[in-house]
């Protein structure tokens, strides 16, 4: 986890310089360059703390967060209207993203043998377990219909910063909230650090589609 933790902070930067050569690129300032790095060194103060062996399956690592910018960048691509917009519904986009990740995921689990394991495992299940599992799938929709519904309003990159910066936000709950994980001085001060770079990064963000607005309204109107 410590691994994808760290390169998950550094995937904003290779979003940034692809979402460059879009039909429209991606503005870029020295704050907002400075608040990812920022993400960047807190993940890794985070990480230094944790067991060398969470740095096991480097090979699936890099694959999940080439996979996961591709995805962002496909997703920004075919959904922001500026760019090349996809005429489907945010409904039928969010069909189509499950129903084709059942795909991968109904493979494995036949060759893992969990499919015939199904019926007895459903047989010992109780109501409270069949309720929990169901509103798993409607979390889980949810979560599906709205990333797409922001992936249309914001850049990919602004989409992985913010995703990266909820994740230590819930680290914290867990840590101060919670109690269920417990953290050192230098874990704190990493995920505090990752925090500020989020919140930096749409401060930046703010700044630069503020004065794209004063330079638009200073073009002569058509």
């Amino acid at each position: 986890m410590s691994l994808v933790i760290v390169l998950r902070n550094t995937s904003p930067l290779g979003t940034l310089v692809i979402e460059r050569f879009y039909p429209e690129p991606l503005r870029i300032s020295a704050l907002m360059l400075g608040s990812i790095f920022l993400m960047m060194a807190g993940g890794v103060m985070y990480v230094s703390q944790l067991p060398t062996e969470n740095w096991q399956g480097i090979g699936w690592v890099f694959l999940n967060s080439a996979i996961a910018v591709a995805d962002r960048l496909v997703q920004r691509l075919l959904l922001a209207q500026d760019l090349c917009p996809v005429d489907i519904s945010k409904v039928g986009i969010t069909l189509i993203n499950n129903l084709v990740g059942m795909v991968p995921v109904g493979i494995a689990a036949y060759m893992k043998g969990e499919v015939s394991r199904l019926p007895g495992v459903y047989a010992m299940l109780t109501g409270w377990d069949k309720f929990y599992i169901g509103m798993t799938c409607v979390i889980g929709l949810t979560i599906s219909y709205t990333s797409i519904w922001a992936q249309s309003l914001i850049s990919a990159t602004s989409f992985l910063v913010m995703i990266n910066a909820n994740k230590f936000l819930i680290i914290g709950i867990e840590a101060f909230g919670m109690h269920s994980k417990a953290l050192n001085h230098i874990q704190v001060f990493g995920a505090s650090l990752t925090i500020l770079g989020g919140i930096l990064y749409g401060k930046s963000r703010q700044a630069i589609e503020h004065e794209a607005e004063e330079r638009k309204a200073l073009l002569p109107s058509k």
